[in-house]
């Protein structure tokens, strides 16, 4: 009698292999080569049409001990990251590219200074964005002891680029003016014309969070040069000092790109709504449209984050300890209902957000996290609909100040950086 093995699958049936197919089997997995990658997880969400096709999502830590890594991937697939280390209160910043997943490249140093950039308090890291021809632009806010500094002495808003040649970071600058205040962090966005835009909030005419506003400075140089400073938000919301803010640059179909910021309020100092401004003619005029309320008279100390997907862009935030996320269409600038991870809320924050060209989204996240003290880090992919696709992913690790950024891959894969 030939020798069988018995397997139960998930469906509670029973099935016997022969020990040809045993070996054969073994065989199969004996040869396959293997590439050992101890900061490698991967997790497989499965489509809501059936078991046919996955969606993997790789789940990497961010390289040689870094924190607060952020990405953007470029046409290719090239995975660009920028990433903190150091002091926390005066550390620095490193450059990486990673592609076709084939490890990461020799981090370059970002910030010409050492000691300019600050990780305390998780909001206030730096954010990457890729121009004209895929060129990397990084921007910060700057630690105690960054130079240049900004009027008086005040804390500045740092911007660097990649040199043409890619292989060193231009000497940093300061591109704030007169908006002093800085708090909270800012952001930056490039599109393919040329377009840098550096973002921030600080004071407006009066101290105080219910006169804070957004600022923006603009090249239209590729970074070269940047103009004095504008205030973004056309109604006078304020603005969350120790919370972050977002912006990004969305290309359309006729390449030219729309601008989207994303903030916190503050108005009467208890109205911590989440609000997105839009802006169709290269940061000129903004439109602001109010995202989900939330009272509270306190700080969260939150951060947004905003991606691009086909016909849409994706905006993701915090709101009472959970997160959502809502699709903005291109065309109409028409916002979906938030949709709002799953499970229990309470203790979710740093979002972040990609999604592929099978209109599937991943939204990833932070839990438990909080003042001087690290947590875990979970997401969950979203089927075009917006209903969850499979089980959560869940990860321990996430260390204190820091949180986790995501790409969309060419081949519809999700890679998970923290």
């Amino acid at each position: 009698m030939p020798l069988k093995l018995y397997v139960r699958f998930a469906n509670g049936r029973r099935h016997s292999l022969t020990a040809g197919v045993v070996l054969a089997i073994a065989v199969f997995f004996v040869v396959q080569p293997v590439r050992p990658d101890h900061n490698r997880t991967s997790r497989t969400a499965t489509f809501s049409n059936g078991a046919v096709e996955s969606a993997k999502v790789t789940v990497l830590r961010a390289p040689n001990g870094g924190i607060q890594p952020q990405a953007a991937v470029d046409e290719a697939g090239t995975i660009h990251l920028v990433y903190f280390s150091g002091d926390p209160l005066a550390g620095d910043l490193y450059y990486v590219r990673s592609v076709a997943g084939d490890g990461f490249s020799r981090p370059l140093q970002v910030n010409s200074r050492s000691g300019s950039a600050i990780a305390v308090g998780t909001v206030r890291g730096a954010h990457i964005a890729l121009g004209r021809a895929g060129r990397v632009h990084i921007a910060w806010m700057g630690s105690q002891a960054a130079q240049p500094r900004g009027p008086s002495g005040s804390t500045p808003m740092l911007y660097t680029r990649l040199n043409r040649e890619g292989m060193a970071f231009e000497p940093q600058r300061n591109v704030l003016h007169f908006a002093a205040g800085l708090d909270g962090g800012g952001s930056l966005a490039a599109d393919s014309s040329g377009n840098v835009y550096v973002v921030w909030h600080a004071t407006g005419d009066r101290k105080g969070e219910d006169d804070r506003r957004v600022w923006m400075a603009r090249s239209t140089d590729e970074g070269q040069t940047f103009s004095r400073e504008t205030q973004a938000n056309p109604v006078p919301t304020g603005a969350c000092g120790c919370c972050g803010m977002r912006a990004y640059a969305a290309r359309q179909p006729s390449r030219r790109a729309d601008l989207f910021f994303l903030y916190r309020a503050a108005t009467e100092k208890v109205h911590r709504d989440m609000y997105l401004l839009t802006s169709r003619d290269q940061g000129k005029s903004f439109q602001s449209r109010l995202m989900q309320r939330w009272e509270l008279n306190a700080c969260p100390m939150s951060t947004a984050a905003l991606s691009e997907s086909g016909d849409a862009v994706l905006a993701a935030w915090e709101t009472e300890g959970q997160v959502y996320y809502a699709r903005i269409e291109k065309r109409t600038l028409g916002v979906s209902h938030p949709i709002v991870a799953p499970g229990m809320g309470g203790r979710r924050k740093h979002p972040a957000i990609a999604g592929n060209d099978r209109g599937e989204t991943i939204l990833v996240w932070t839990e438990g996290t909080g003042w001087k003290k690290g947590g875990s880090l979970a997401w969950q992919v979203f089927d075009r609909d917006g209903k969850p696709e499979g089980e959560q992913g869940q990860a321990e690790g996430v260390p204190m100040w820091s949180l986790a950024t995501v790409v969309a891959r060419p081949d519809g894969t999700f890679t998970i950086l923290y």
